[in-house]
């Protein structure tokens, strides 16, 4: 199966879906958002990542930023902030340029290293979409986090490649259906640009006729 370009999901929205499906939902299906200092700090870093066309050689090292993919078999579209193509004695042809290439893509974050991995999801669907355009096998990338100024490897295992894939498909199904989830209420809600468009004290209430009654009789 593969998907008409109308119907291409945005590649960044696995990162939102992984974190929250409920946050991903209020941003992409109901098309709200909201910005916050975490939102806006990340940004302005990513300022110089997006710059559209840029090609950077030195030597035997070729980076490119925003660098726009897609993939017909799972309907995503997007940019890699950067990638790096090394040239190498086995890989991949490049018009333009000489020799042969492998490809590494990496993604700038705010922050430091998170507990779960959203960055990483997302990651590999760029990785995902760069072999699909590319013909080839992309077996790893780096995050790279502003506060520490760091990057970290990432290897594109089966068993990563298939939580993406999930991922995909359930957010495609949510899609088709117009759907909401409910909210599930974690520590990561405070941090959430959209806890004010959310409400998640208020979603938490299984009946919102019983909810309505108690504050009428509190008044």
């Amino acid at each position: 199966m593969e998907y008409k370009e109308d119907e291409y999901l945005m590649l960044s929205g696995i990162q939102h879906f992984a974190f929250c499906q409920r946050q991903w939902a209020l941003i992409h299906i109901e098309q709200q958002w909201a910005e916050n200092y975490q939102t806006t700090s990340g940004m302005l870093m990513h300022g110089r990542a997006h710059e559209d066309g840029l090609y950077e050689l030195r030597g035997d090292l070729l980076t490119v930023h925003n660098l726009r993919v897609s993939s017909r078999k799972l309907g995503v579209t997007g940019q890699c902030d950067i990638v790096e193509f090394h040239r190498v004695i086995n890989g991949i042809t490049l018009h333009n340029y000489e020799g042969q290439w492998d490809i590494t893509p990496i993604e700038y974050k705010r922050g430091t290293l998170k507990e779960e991995n959203e960055d990483e999801k997302q990651l590999c669907l760029q990785a995902i979409c760069l072999e699909e355009k590319f013909q080839t096998r992309v077996p790893f990338g780096y995050l790279f986090y502003g506060e520490n100024r760091r990057r970290f490897k990432v290897e594109f295992t089966e068993e990563l490649r298939n939580d993406v894939m999930k991922d995909v498909k359930e957010m495609h199904r949510l899609l088709d259906r117009g759907y909401t989830p409910k909210v599930k209420k974690t520590k990561k809600c405070r941090a959430c640009s959209l806890k004010d468009i959310c409400i998640p004290n208020l979603n938490t209430n299984k009946n919102v006729g019983k909810y309505i009654d108690q504050h009428i009789m509190e008044t």
